[in-house]
């Protein structure tokens, strides 16, 4: 099995790199994160860009293009650390009017906190008392909802949205590698840089083995669809950006927790996405079952 990337897939990756490139580079990454609310006119544009149709039917205004385009997507919306409710309004796309044109943003409850509760047009699934959680990610907005309570278990999340978050993991597991090595290469301490000595070289190494273990596993599950590759492909996402986060902060030092630098910002969202579609224990108790059947 080819897990190599065809030359449209290639151009589709770079293609919404550059656009989010364009449009949500650092520094509106920084300004979005000092004023809160949903970009409507961002959100307007990744619709009519196609982000959010871009595996409906064309005969449905869609691209008909295949999960694995939509986890190379996705993978750089992590990367950009693209704020709002992205993978529900995608998979919304074609059972919510407006979601695939991006007229429409779509929160879901999934059993988890609820990611942009109160800026969604339609919420998909029970979010009857929901209570506002303070966010450690101030580019992500939470509310809680209700235990379902004795007998009453919360939804289980979709795959393909578990299949999309460790997408979205996965670009930022990659961007941090890229922060940190860039760092390591251009701070200097004691007369040379800090990627000289041989600690910050272990740390960088470490980011790039768990990152690119985390790509083929995620790339993997992307074509088979399976439930428990996507379990797997999760597990291997979530350890690699949250690990990769802390990591990148240690070879900053200090200045990763100041707001010039955006270090701390993706460490913040790998926290509020590990959470996200029944988080680690719901891919662990899927792995778990497979083992002992």
């Amino acid at each position: 099995m080819c897990f190599q990337l065809t030359e449209d897939q290639r151009a589709l990756r770079d293609g919404v790199r550059g656009m989010l490139a364009r449009r949500f580079g650092p520094e509106a990454l920084r300004a979005a994160a000092g004023v809160p609310g949903l970009d409507r006119a961002l959100w307007r544009e990744l619709g009519t860009a196609g982000f959010f149709s871009l595996r409906l039917p064309e005969a449905d205004g869609g691209a008909g293009l295949g999960l694995p385009e939509a986890v190379l997507a996705f993978e750089e919306a992590g990367r950009a650390l693209l704020p709002g409710p992205l993978v529900a309004t995608h998979l919304a796309a074609g059972a919510v009017p407006g979601a695939d044109t991006g007229e429409t943003v779509v929160a879901v409850c999934d059993g988890g906190p609820v990611e942009w509760l109160a800026e969604a047009d339609v919420v998909r699934g029970d979010a009857s008392g929901a209570l506002p959680l303070r966010s450690v990610d101030p580019l992500t907005p939470l509310h809680r909802v209700p235990d379902a309570g004795p007998g009453r278990p919360g939804p289980r999340p979709d795959p393909h949205a578990v299949l999309l978050t460790a997408a979205e993991q996965l670009g930022t597991a990659t961007r941090v590698c890229e922060l940190a090595v860039r760092h390591a290469r251009t701070r200097e301490q004691f007369g040379r840089p800090v990627g000289a000595f041989q600690a910050v070289k272990h740390l960088c190494a470490q980011m790039l083995v768990r990152a690119e273990t985390a790509r083929a596993a995620v790339y993997a599950a992307a074509v088979t669809a399976d439930p428990v590759d996507i379990a797997a492909a999760r597990l291997l996402a979530d350890e690699a950006a949250v690990h990769g986060a802390r990591d990148c902060l240690q070879v900053h030092g200090g200045m990763g927790f100041t707001w010039e630098a955006e270090v701390h910002l993706h460490l913040k969202r790998t926290w509020v996405r590990a959470q996200r579609g029944g988080g680690v224990t719901e891919s662990e108790e899927t792995l778990a079952a497979e083992l002992l059947d």
